[in-house]
């Protein structure tokens, strides 16, 4: 199952990596040595954070806000992180 949520991404001011944080999911936040690795950070906190939830509370999973709802600052972009996420039943 495939899951899209926003995350901001906010320039660091001393070097050129960035801060990522989803609105939606809960202290679901990355910092990474530039934008890129930022992105791939931010990938793999959400399917972590996802993961752990369907896990461990019954994927009672957030809504994801719409991109455009999101109001963001003069260092700050907002980029749609996808995850994949097999949804196979536990085979103990």
């Amino acid at each position: 199952m495939q899951f899209t949520y926003p995350a901001i991404f906010t320039k660091h001011e001393n070097d050129e990596g960035y801060h990522a944080e989803f609105p939606d999911l809960a202290m679901c936040e990355v910092d990474g040595i530039d934008l890129f690795s930022t992105v791939e950070e931010a990938r793999t906190a959400a399917f972590n954070w996802i993961t752990t939830e369907i896990e461990e509370f019954d994927g009672d999973l957030p809504f994801a806000t719409h991109k455009d709802d999101i109001k963001v600052k003069e260092n700050q972009v907002v980029k749609l992180i996808s995850v994949m996420v097999k949804m196979v039943p536990d085979y103990d």
